[in-house]
């Protein structure tokens, strides 16, 4: 199914060819010099933008905008109905902590949220931090961290007004409202309280927006005097720093996508030297958790691929003391862990679906919170609290609104808290959830998780977006979302590709889609989407592939891979030039990505692998589906001329007459817009998108 595009010429960016030269492999890049030379400044500071290269970027706005133009009405009422679903005076139900109960709210109209405390079973709101109040007069502004202090009488917070991820830190009064002078900059968007309260730990990002370092800054000091408590000198690795809830500890963990360290110290000794619990070590993973007297490890050592839980005393943890508590077993994957004074309660993933498992710390006895639907999302919302018997956690499904549960783990008495309210209404009976599986070209099985309306026809006239992300081991959960009605109340089947680089399937599946095996996340794809059209859910000029971020990589992949299988791609912040940013070790992410992806600097065979699926390096003559790239400014994560690089390569090459749009945000970075509906502007214009392409837009409508 063709869309009807105006006639209106795309920009054509000059061509300046940069040559480089890798294991004796000569590449040419016409695009490069889009790329800002001072583009760690243009993160800070986006009017600082070279004129040619924001000449560009507009004109590209502009040709999108002209294109998209007959969609106004449509992406009007799209933003309608999305807005329609958000109660707006939404608010948490209050985690309690002490003599109060925490919790964030949201004003009609507004984009930010607020944050309250009340007494400990209900009573007055005291609002202690307006974010639209903080937000006033700002182009992009998002909160990063909030933590109180123990004794309740001070707030750590975080902002971001640039999109660029550099964080500052304030400190409020909570009686007053007043912040104090203490301000630091540059940090990765949180920080943990000492035990007296006197001051706290944060992370410093450097200038290539690396946490690189980790401070102790004491209130009403200089932060130019903080004391360094930790320096990580491997720019391969990220760091951060947490505490316990008995404010016990401070613990700094460190960690590439395949290995980890932690460090910890007292809480109630902030001076004192991080002692190290376990050397890192090549394909070593674990982390803490307290537990009291003792640590919880969650662990894949001794070749737990799908992780084991181990004990250590706290006087004590090194290595030589850890002692198995919960086995590995193949195939149950455990993916987190909270301790409490009388219970151990892991989340974990078997026959692809998660459950909760609570344990008994003194009798070792275990039960499973069991769920009933075919496909679902679980999630532990954790507690303030370490000597309760009551944990928190939610529960949706594709049809099924979120849900929030106390539930005791000693009566095994679950209460229902809240129930996602979807004020323009929603009636679960009228839509259908599916989990299918679609095989591999290699025999293995993907999962799918499918959602659409009980009266739409499944005779192969259906659109359907189809998205994936394959990669880091993230697991995109079967769970609720109001946006997607939009789509599917017009008619589309929704589905996700449960695709390997996840671990939907156990580690074994996230390391069968990474460096070597990354191939297997492209054509697990490809082979989701010619499932789909052979069981009459959708044709393939009517699928709206959809991925951002390294699902953006995968966008740009299938593209190159199978363009005639896919009616149109949406690829958001999409990480297209892979070769180059990982052939770059200044750039932000680039080596603590190598483990992941590969390091072609050092490594022909890693560079010969990025080579053959890069997108950018792999587009050529083919005719490609209508393409839609988002990016914003000022991401770190993947930088703007990625995208603007891709999409003027696909122009200059492609055969075909479909268009090429590329929107890209100037006030903002890798999440795009910051407000809660501003966001929805953009998923309006992404849905607009995909209906357009596929013939079901009521343009007036």
């Amino acid at each position: 199914m063709k869309a009807s595009f105006p006639a209106v010429e795309p920009p054509r960016p000059q061509k300046k060819p940069t040559q480089d030269e890798h294991h004796g492999i000569r590449r040419i890049d016409d695009y490069a010099w889009m790329r800002a030379d001072n583009w760690q400044d243009v993160f800070r500071d986006p009017s600082l933008l070279a004129p040619d290269i924001r000449s560009h970027l507009d004109a590209e706005n502009a040709y999108q905008s002209a294109l998209m133009a007959d969609t106004a009405a449509l992406r009007t009422a799209l933003f309608a109905e999305m807005k329609g679903r958000i109660k707006e005076d939404d608010s948490s139900v209050p985690m309690k902590d002490g003599p109060y109960a925490y919790g964030s709210s949201f004003r009609i109209g507004g984009e930010q949220p607020r944050y309250f405390r009340t007494p400990r079973d209900g009573g007055e709101q005291h609002i202690f931090l307006d974010g639209d109040a903080e937000a006033a007069g700002k182009a992009y502004f998002r909160l990063g961290g909030i933590d109180h202090s123990s004794d309740h009488a001070r707030l750590l917070w975080a902002y971001d007004d640039k999109g660029s991820e550099f964080y500052s830190l304030r400190v409020r009064d909570l009686d007053s409202g007043a912040d104090l002078e203490d301000v630091i900059g540059d940090t990765g968007g949180g920080g943990v309280w000492s035990a007296d309260n006197a001051g706290f730990f944060y992370t410093r990002l450097d200038s290539n927006h690396r946490p690189s370092k980790i401070f102790h800054h004491v209130l009403g000091d200089d932060p130019a005097n903080d004391r360094l408590v930790y320096a990580e000198a491997d720019p391969g690795f990220f760091m951060n720093v947490g505490g316990t809830r008995n404010n016990d500890w401070i613990m700094i963990g460190i960690n590439d996508h395949e290995t980890s360290e932690y460090r910890i110290l007292s809480a109630d000794r902030p001076h004192d030297e991080p002692k190290i619990v376990a050397p890192r070590e090549t394909g070593l993973q674990y982390d803490l958790e307290e537990g009291g007297d003792i640590f919880f490890i969650l662990t894949n050592a001794d070749g737990a691929k799908d992780f084991k839980i181990m004990t250590a005393p706290v006087a004590d943890p090194t290595r030589s003391n850890w002692t198995e508590l919960v086995p590995h077993e193949p195939g149950r994957l455990i993916l987190s862990i909270i301790g409490f004074a009388r219970y151990l309660v892991r989340l974990e993933r078997k026959d692809g679906l998660p459950r909760i498992v609570v344990r008994e710390r003194a009798s070792g006895d275990e039960h499973v919170i069991s769920f009933d639907e075919e496909a679902f999302s679980l999630g532990l919302s954790g507690s303030y609290e370490y000597d309760t018997d009551v944990l928190r956690f939610s529960y949706s499904s594709m049809t099924t609104p979120a849900q929030l549960f106390d539930y005791d783990m000693r009566t095994r008495e679950r209460t229902l808290l809240k129930t996602q309210e979807v004020p323009s209404g929603h009636d679960p009976d009228l839509y259908v959830t599916r989990r299918l599986m679609a095989p591999a070209q290699d025999g293995e099985m993907v999962p799918v998780s499918l959602l659409h309306r009980r009266d739409t026809p499944l005779d192969g006239s259906a659109p359907c977006l189809l998205y994936g992300y394959g990669a880091y081991g993230i697991t995109i959960p079967a769970a609720f979302n109001t946006n997607c009605l939009s789509l599917v109340d017009r008619g589309f089947v929704y589905a996700i590709a449960h695709v390997r680089g996840g671990k939907d399937k156990g580690y074994a599946w996230y390391e069968d889609g990474k460096r070597a095996a990354k191939e297997n996340t492209f054509t697990d794809f490809i082979s989701v989407a010619r499932h789909l059209v052979a069981e009459n859910y959708t044709a393939h000029d009517r699928i709206v592939a959809h991925g951002g971020s390294a699902g953006g990589m995968l966008m740009g992949a299938i593209a190159n891979m199978a363009p005639d299988a896919f009616g149109a791609i949406v690829a958001e912040v999409p990480f297209v030039d892979v070769l180059t940013t990982m052939l770059d070790e200044t750039l932000p992410l680039t080596p603590p990505e190598w483990p992941e992806w590969g390091n072609p600097i050092a490594s022909e065979k890693d560079y010969r692998t990025i080579a053959a699926y890069s997108p950018y390096d792999n587009v050529g003559a083919r005719d490609y589906p209508p393409v839609l790239a988002v990016a914003g400014l000022t991401d770190p994560r993947v930088t703007y001329w990625e995208p603007a690089k891709w999409v003027a390569k696909l122009r200059d090459m492609k055969t075909g007459a479909s268009p090429i749009l590329f929107r890209i945000n100037m006030d903002a970075g890798h999440a795009g817009a910051s407000g809660r509906f501003s966001r929805l502007e953009e998923v309006a214009y992404t849905y607009a998108f995909a209906l357009k392409v596929t013939g079901k837009a009521n343009l007036t409508a």
